[in-house]
């Protein structure tokens, strides 16, 4: 007799191939304190409301403008964060619902 296991959750296949990325995760990592990681003094909005902006985290991770930005796109439709604009700049922050529920499908898929 052979079982089939049911296939994985599409959502969660898409969140751990986001975070397949060593920088990917480091970016979410740092999201998770921006207080500690990002100058606040040079934040144009609440980093706790709207998120870090992207040019923050360019200069942080090193990378090109549009890396960094095709990193957090990923990272955004994986549901991992959330998008604002603030002016022409784009905010990024965790969806910390969204990760939390992510961690219990992954405790229930293991």
């Amino acid at each position: 007799m052979t079982d089939i296991a049911p296939s994985p959750d599409p959502d969660l296949v898409n969140a751990l191939r986001a975070l397949s990325n060593p920088m990917r995760l480091q970016m979410l990592q740092w999201l998770r304190e921006p207080e500690l990681h990002f100058p606040m003094e040079t934040a144009i909005a609440d980093p706790a409301e709207v998120g870090v902006c992207v040019s923050h985290l360019q200069a942080k991770a090193g990378l090109a403008q549009s890396t960094v930005s095709a990193y957090m796109a990923e990272l955004q439709r994986a549901g991992l964060v959330r998008a604002t604009r603030v002016g022409k700049w784009t905010h990024y922050r965790r969806d910390e619902q969204r990760i939390a529920d992510l961690v219990t499908a992954l405790g229930r898929t293991l």
